[in-house]
């Protein structure tokens, strides 16, 4: 999928109970880690991709922000919002999985506790996901 593109004939749909937000979040997510929206590439303003998509800019701003915050996008403000490199993504889980195994470890969890339990964690969060 050329930039240009983006986001192509996909359109949220009020219709379900995933919040519009969340399912332009999860859509934008899929292509960048399918390899569809590459690293750099830039996506379009808020406003832009609201008027396209039928959605008030909120949506699009808090969907934006979210998959920043995640590592996934990056903005510099009037230059725009891309897609992030994926090693600054990796870095900040890689950071998260540490204080997470420091804290386990501290609290004597042995590892398969410790896998146990960010396995049931996310199950949680995609759960809530919808």
């Amino acid at each position: 999928m050329a930039v240009g593109d983006f986001p192509g004939r996909w359109r949220p749909n009020a219709e379900l109970a995933v919040p519009l937000f969340e399912q332009l979040r999860r859509r934008i997510l899929e292509l960048v880690e399918s390899g569809s929206l590459e690293v750099g590439a830039k996506l379009p303003s808020v406003r832009a991709l609201a008027g396209e998509l039928g959605v008030a800019p909120h949506t699009v701003a808090r969907a934006y922000r979210e998959l920043e915050e995640a590592g996934v996008l990056a903005t510099a403000g009037r230059a725009g919002t891309t897609v992030a490199p994926r090693d600054q993504r990796d870095s900040e889980l890689a950071a998260a999985a540490a204080a997470f195994a420091g804290a386990a470890a501290a609290r004597g969890c042995s590892l398969e506790e410790a896998v146990a339990l960010v396995t049931a964690a996310y199950a949680r969060e995609r759960a809530q996901a919808g």
